[in-house]
């Protein structure tokens, strides 16, 4: 007899579970992102705890090409924004700080921003206040905007490019790429997990901050990003942002990087010369 598997729904999302040295990463970031942090305050291409709203964890680091002296704008290519992930309950940019060398080597100005944890707001919550350090970001940094979140991260920039966008038409029109990756598309299914007593997902947010859920934006661009060593719930969460999206006026692709898990698939922003960078900043 045929019967519906019932879903470990903890399991499920449990990245922390699935790599083995998982506790060895968050420390592995601090410590790369504070000594990146030590020499661009030493050499004077960071300015750092930018303020972008009136709550504590409302701030972002602002690094500038090494080429681009005490702090000049001209220059710069344009704007980089990376949003941290962390299910909306961890982590802030100070584990981050590394992931901006890729694109400052090519010579685009990179912001890594902070946001205010659940359960103090909620996700929808959440998305406004990076769409406030998204504006605050591009209006000291002129040029096109590209856009990259993991995981909780990869929700909030795609949420940027759908018709309920908090961001203005004009900030809109400068963002050309965004990539999510390992982002969490459809946010339905957390609302069977433990976490959700911390995340308080119902059924109107959950719908209402899906980005698969929700039409995007003529002409955006999106690139969904995985690892092929994830937990498939991720795979098929990155999947199915692409498939959905690809019925729209926008251009959608998706990748699947083997070899690569939950909490090794940003490094390779860290490096310039990476196929994720270079995909980013759409470089050949």
């Amino acid at each position: 007899m045929n019967g519906i598997s019932k879903i470990d729904w903890d399991l499920a999302y449990s990245n922390v579970l699935h790599v083995s040295n998982s506790a060895e990463y968050p420390p592995l970031w601090q410590e790369k992102s504070l000594c990146f942090r030590e020499k661009a305050s030493q050499e004077d291409w960071l300015e750092a705890d930018i303020i972008y709203g009136s709550r504590r964890r409302n701030q972002y680091d602002l690094f500038y090409p090494q080429s681009i002296n005490n702090l000049q704008k001209e220059g710069v290519k344009g704007l980089v924004v990376y949003v941290h992930g962390g299910y909306w309950m961890k982590l802030d940019k100070s584990c981050s700080s590394y992931l901006a060398a890729g694109a400052l080597a090519h010579g685009f100005a990179v912001a890594v921003i902070s946001y205010t944890l659940c359960p103090d707001v909620r996700i929808g919550d959440i998305v406004i206040e990076a769409a406030n350090a998204i504006k605050h970001a591009a209006s000291k940094v002129n040029g096109p905007i590209y856009l990259v979140g993991h995981s909780a991260g990869g929700q909030i920039v795609s949420r940027m490019n759908t018709q309920t966008s908090p961001l203005d038409a004009n900030i809109m029109q400068r963002i050309k790429h965004t990539v999510s990756i390992s982002g969490l598309s459809d946010l339905r299914p957390l609302m069977n997990t433990e976490m959700n007593e911390v995340l308080r997902l119902n059924d109107e947010q959950a719908y209402a901050e899906s980005p698969a859920l929700l039409e995007p934006v003529n002409g955006a661009k999106l690139t969904a990003w995985v690892g092929g060593d994830e937990l498939p719930e991720f795979i098929r969460q990155s999947a199915l942002h692409a498939n959905i999206w690809s019925g729209f006026a926008c251009e959608v692709n998706f990748v699947e990087e083997a070899g690569r898990h939950h909490l090794n698939i940003i490094d390779g922003l860290s490096d310039p010369a990476h196929i994720l960078t270079k995909t980013l900043l759409e470089i050949a």
